[in-house]
């Protein structure tokens, strides 16, 4: 620490600390009661624990109060006095009728995982699951899959498949390994064969293999049939058959032989990839029911009793990815998403289509389906001011998606700057957003009351407060955004946040809209739509000659929405000015404009966030003369590339594990398809390997940051995870080594055990705070 740092650290501690107090409400499911007016809904919520350098987690109940079949009158919520700490617990499921609830506790190493049915008085049933069945479950947003059968008898889930055996030696030499355990002084285990896995977040996983609990019974099965080349997740029950001959499980499977050339069996990283092959499979349930009296036992496709001879089958053949399977409450209709053109296109993300299948109430395991195409890819909206649909941008898709009607889909989906609330009809395909159209707010669903949708609303000042959607009866020609009126409910949270509120209450939020500078000839319509940039500023007199900092989003292909962050909001309360920048490649805009960014980043991202700038600077929103920037990943990738190419334009500036020199990237990465993507744009697959070229080794070095090393003047602070595996730690060091080098001032933090969001607890906080002191050190120094 400087002469200055200690008391800086004091109070902005302190400062930091009461953004870190405010919980963030992570999902919520309606239960169901006896009485056709009231439901009770189970939030899932999570605060930062700093000394334990953990989360806390949290359940919360409400019952919620309407009039049924009105939709004139404000819901009532009453709230459970407290938050019921889940600790050692990784999820919670509750059963179809709401009657019961799933615990599941997954073991540590060498500890079984539990898995308990609880009903509302007590602990109905305990199981143990050894590890020779299977590993923890996975139980995060994109393998995750945990689904009751309608009797309430099976759960199906997504869990680690078995350690491989290892070797074992003790002085003798080879042994067997069941006679080595743990903490054994005489033996040891060997390292095997080292396996791929699926990168960031999963480098210590097992493969996400299928698996079924017979509660009556106690036990649990693998499914069968599911080869072994497949990673499966998100899993849901099929409607059953008549009778109930037939179970059946519909899955998401990922292939793990999608390496560049001729399907080589390397698995790429997954955490936040939508370009990964994938289809839905149905493989039928590894407990069948007993058979109705004088029937034949029920035989799969190759003609074999039971279940155990299926292979399961591909259900959409012609896709090359299908995601988020969804039955609707009949068992009639099967949605799900597609991120064909991330994959067909190799970019990390793009622009979803929605499907749907109708599903026969006999089907076989030999019969194909038909699928329809619901939603299709927006390639570019048909105007330039944000009000009409840009496509489809769905992180994910809630267990229960169907309104009561059976025909309508509740989706969140980003919208340019702003995460909406969107209703589908699957019969006629027409979209409406259904949440606000002031877009300085975002939304998100978290649940769906019959009629009704429980969700999230916030802003870049406004912390999360909850809101029930209610739709209205109205005539057809008023639109479906009509038909909905939204009440803002009266919860705890609001006490949590009131501190927060108060210290923003003079900031303000606007949106603006930044023409592309001199678009080419060769740019599609999509991509010389104007640009976007969240402008939060203090509408105190003088607040134009605040500081500045620039916010840039990683990927490149996220997209930084209008809601409330917490390290923003920090930022924003230390006085500074923030102007968060959707540069083009952003989702929410179209596929066009998404599509304009590969094989030209380092260019065109870093030409947009310029004129970002130069606009805010225009409109006297701006003093340019004391702007800071700050992004991870991608976001690195443009800071390190904005202090280089425009050393005269920043004061200081933070990047958080940033891509610095792709050429070395290329090599150490878990997604090195990505490097050649945004260095090579539409020819990526063609050139993509694991030993690049001399030539596009050359080609990644021009594109990168470390390239313009030499022209940096700005003061850099290096924040990075020491177990990273997408851009890992020798990128930034590199970089911040060669900026020392030349006699640059440069700060850099290493965090040993964190990945590369830098999302541990104490982690996170010690990132922004020794931000928030470094950026009010280096612009007051130019104030």
């Amino acid at each position: 620490m400087d002469a200055m740092a200690p008391e800086e650290y004091a109070s902005q501690s302190k400062l930091l600390q009461e953004f870190t107090n405010v919980p963030s409400i992570d999902s919520a499911s309606i239960l169901k009661t006896n009485d056709e007016d009231r439901s009770r809904a189970m939030f899932s919520i999570s605060q930062p624990d700093l000394l334990a350098n953990t989360n806390r987690k949290y359940v919360l109940y409400s019952h919620i109060t309407t009039r049924a079949g009105t939709g004139t009158t404000s819901p009532d919520f009453q709230w459970s006095p407290f938050p019921t700490e889940t600790t050692g617990v990784s999820a919670t499921v509750p059963s179809p009728s709401g009657s019961k609830l799933l615990v599941v506790r997954n073991g540590e190493r060498g500890c079984p995982t539990k898995l308990e049915i609880v009903c509302q008085s007590h602990v109905e049933k305990e199981i143990h699951v050894a590890g020779s069945v299977h590993g923890p479950l996975y139980t995060d947003e994109w393998f995750h899959g945990v689904s009751w059968n309608q009797e309430e008898t099976l759960v199906a889930y997504v869990a680690e498949a078995p350690a491989t055996p290892r070797p074992a030696f003790n002085r003798s030499g080879y042994t067997r390994e069941e006679g080595c355990s743990e903490g054994d002084c005489s033996a040891w285990k060997g390292q095997g064969v080292w396996e791929e896995d699926w990168g960031e977040t999963y480098s210590k996983k097992g493969r996400p293999s299928l698996f079924v609990l017979d509660i009556p019974r106690g036990e649990v099965v693998a499914a069968k049939g599911v080869p072994t080349s497949l990673s499966v997740g998100q899993v849901v029950w099929a409607p059953e058959s008549p009778g109930g001959r037939h179970k059946y499980l519909v899955f998401v499977g990922w292939s793990e032989r999608n390496g560049f050339f001729q399907n080589t069996a390397r698995k790429l990283g997954i955490k936040y990839c939508s370009n990964r092959p994938c289809a839905l499979y149905a493989a039928p349930c590894p407990i069948q029911g007993p058979e109705p009296p004088g029937n034949p036992p029920a035989t799969t496709s190759d003609g074999k009793s039971g279940s155990g001879g299926a292979v399961a089958r591909n259900l959409t053949p012609g896709f090359s990815s299908a995601l988020f399977p969804r039955f609707s409450r009949d068992g009639r209709l099967l949605v799900f998403l597609s991120s064909k053109q991330a994959v067909d296109s190799g970019a990390h993300n793009a622009t979803d289509s929605l499907h749907v299948i109708n599903w026969p109430s006999d089907w076989k395991m030999d019969e194909q389906l038909d699928v329809t195409q619901v939603v299709p890819v927006v390639m570019c909206p048909e105007d330039d001011d944000g009000g009409c649909f840009p496509g489809l941008y769905c992180s994910s898709v809630l267990p229960d998606p169907w309104l009561s009607d059976g025909r309508t889909v509740i989706l969140t989906s980003s919208w340019r700057s702003a995460e909406v609330i969107l209703s589908v009809d699957v019969l006629s395909g027409k979209v409406a957003r259904i949440t606000p159209e002031d877009s300085c707010y975002s939304w998100r669903a978290l649940a769906l009351d019959g009629t009704n949708v429980l969700a999230v609303s916030s802003s870049p000042i406004d912390p999360p407060s909850i809101s029930y959607g209610r739709r209205l009866a109205v005539t057809p020609a008023e639109g479906e955004a009509r038909r909905w009126t939204w009440d803002e409910v009266t919860s705890p949270f609001m006490a949590s946040n009131s501190k927060v509120k108060s210290l923003l209450l003079h900031h303000s939020v606007s949106i603006l809209k930044i023409p592309v500078p001199s678009p080419s000839a060769d740019l599609s319509d999509g991509g010389k739509l104007p640009l976007e940039a969240i402008f939060v500023s203090c509408s105190c007199k003088g607040s134009s000659r605040s500081p500045t900092v620039v916010v840039l989003h990683g990927g490149p292909h996220s997209v930084s929405v209008s809601s409330y962050s917490k390290s923003s909001a920090f930022l924003a309360s230390l006085g500074f000015n923030l102007l968060v920048v959707n540069y083009r490649g952003t989702p929410g805009y179209g596929e066009e404009a998404l599509q304009s960014l590969p094989g030209k980043v380092g260019s065109q991202d870093v030409e947009d966030c310029l004129a970002a700038l130069d606009f805010a600077v225009e409109e006297e929103l701006v003093d340019a003369s004391r702007v800071a920037v700050v992004g991870i990943s991608h976001g690195g990738f443009l800071t390190t590339h904005l202090i280089g190419q425009a050393p005269d334009r920043f004061a200081v500036a933070a990047a958080r594990n940033p891509v610095c020199n792709l050429s070395l990237m290329a090599g150490t990465t878990d997604i090195p398809d990505w490097c050649y993507v945004v260095a090579c744009g539409t020819q990526a697959k063609r050139y993509a390997s694991e030993a690049p070229s001399p030539g596009h080794l050359r080609l990644f070095y021009q594109r990168s940051p470390i390239a313009h090393v030499s022209k940096v003047k700005a003061p850099l602070l290096m924040l990075l995870g020491g177990a990273d595996l997408r851009v890992p730690a020798s990128n930034g060091l590199q970089y911040a080594r060669s900026l020392i080098e030349r006699g640059g001032d440069v700060k850099i933090m290493m965090f040993p055990e964190d990945i590369h969001e830098i999302n541990l607890p104490r982690s996170d906080f010690e990132s922004f705070l020794n931000i928030g002191v470094w950026f009010k050190k280096h612009l007051n120094a130019v104030a």
